[in-house]
């Protein structure tokens, strides 16, 4: 997947950087989450670097990968260790990874120098030194000078002007890795030149959250879905009675300039129909569906109701284009989570019928996963808040530090 139909993000790619016999530094997205124990419960981000590292071995490079993991505030945690990732890596790849004990350091320099094409060296956490964040100079130079070329492949931190990130492509010849790239070709395109009819779902708690993402978008949809707890925002904005449930009152003003903006592009805003309505918000609540979109006082909206999913569904069966970004409700709760699934499923039928459906941010990934969809969509982002800043329009500096193509 190259960036050339996406000429004002087009970037250089690995295929086109110079890698046999070289060591190349490779900054992957390793965030993975570990239970009490220890171990990986979801190795998604690990086995999305897969096609780019077997790209470089099978280009005869030497690998040098970087990554973070959590938040050690920057002092060495081995709660915080990649060793795991290590130890998932070389049975993913079934080949030996070796484990640095640091990521800069003259051991480091000695295992990275001593590296054969085909080796690979995992470095242990960045955000063990708090340079990293900083963006310090001298830690770029530091881990530039392990290697002979850099591959950004790690959309889930690219918004981040990190040393790994955005320091180190200005001292090594640089390239996006082959995840970026079908990050930056997907939500480009998303952006750019969507086929039409493209609807938008947005869903999460905060209005607040996608605010610049609903202004980006609105004049390139056809239609925007709104669900969530930021739904009843809008609806309040509309002189709906939303109950108890959640609302951000700051945001009242902003939701009804949104919505007169939407009015004026003749852009349908599809608010909920109907809700899931709960008195306490816990697992085993006596939920109730109300027969319209308001909801009684002292009552609480967790999800979109069935009413809403029969009606979204004819509206996802005509795109041609479909981003999601957010849950339409609770869904971590089984019983708040039919809205969330019944998108979902919506959006596996509307790539049946030839859509490009685009899924971001991590409770929507999750989303997808739990419907057992994620392999019947056309992509999803492994970057929740790289994708929200790029769909906003903003530069994300990890790729504005790579060389255009």
């Amino acid at each position: 997947m190259t960036t050339a139909s996406v000429p004002t993000i087009a970037k250089r790619t690995v295929d086109a950087l110079p890698v046999e016999g070289k060591r190349i530094l490779v900054r992957v997205d390793y965030n993975v989450p570990l239970n009490e124990e220890g171990a990986i419960t979801d190795d998604t981000r690990i086995r999305e670097t897969l096609p780019t590292i077997n790209l470089l071995l099978q280009k005869g490079a030497a690998l040098i990968l970087c990554a973070h993991l959590g938040r050690p505030k920057g002092k060495p945690d081995p709660a915080f260790s990649l060793k795991p990732v290590a130890k998932r890596l070389e049975e993913l790849l079934k080949k030996p990874v070796q484990m640095a004990p640091d990521c800069i350091g003259p051991a480091v320099e000695a295992m990275a120098v001593a590296l054969k094409p085909g080796d690979i060296l995992l470095l242990e956490n960045l955000r063990f030194h708090a340079e990293e964040e900083k963006n310090d100079p001298q830690f770029a130079k530091q881990l530039a000078g392990l290697a002979d070329g850099f591959v950004e492949d790690a959309f889930g931190a690219v918004h981040r002007a990190h040393a790994s990130t955005a320091g180190v492509p200005a001292l090594l010849p640089s390239a996006a890795g082959l995840l970026l790239a079908k990050e930056i070709y997907f939500l480009g395109k998303t952006l750019e030149n969507p086929e039409k009819p493209f609807i938008a779902i947005l869903g999460g708690a905060k209005v607040s959250d996608k605010i610049a993402v609903i202004d980006s978008l609105l004049d390139k949809v056809n239609a925007l879905v709104i669900g969530g707890a930021m739904a009843y925002t809008f609806l309040k904005a509309q002189g709906v009675e939303i109950g108890n449930s959640l609302v951000e009152n700051e945001k009242l003003d902003m939701a009804k300039s949104l919505l007169k903006k939407a009015q004026d592009l003749h852009i349908q805003v599809f608010l909920p129909q109907d809700h899931v309505i709960v008195q306490q918000i816990e697992p085993k609540a006596s939920t109730q569906v109300t027969p319209d979109r308001s909801i009684p006082v002292g009552w609480i909206g967790v999800d979109i109701g069935p009413q809403t999913i029969k009606s979204l569904i004819p509206l996802l069966q005509k795109a041609r284009t479909v981003l999601w970004n957010g849950p339409m409700g609770i869904f971590e709760m089984p019983a708040f989570a039919a809205g969330t699934l019944g998108v979902a499923k919506a959006l596996a039928e509307a790539t049946r019928l030839g859509a490009m459906t685009i899924v971001g941010g991590g409770d929507s990934v999750a989303a997808v996963k739990q419907a057992g969809i994620a392999n019947q969509l056309s992509h999803i982002s492994t970057g929740g808040g790289a994708s929200l800043e790029f769909l906003e329009g903003k530069t994300l500096p990890g790729i504005a530090a790579l060389p255009n193509a």
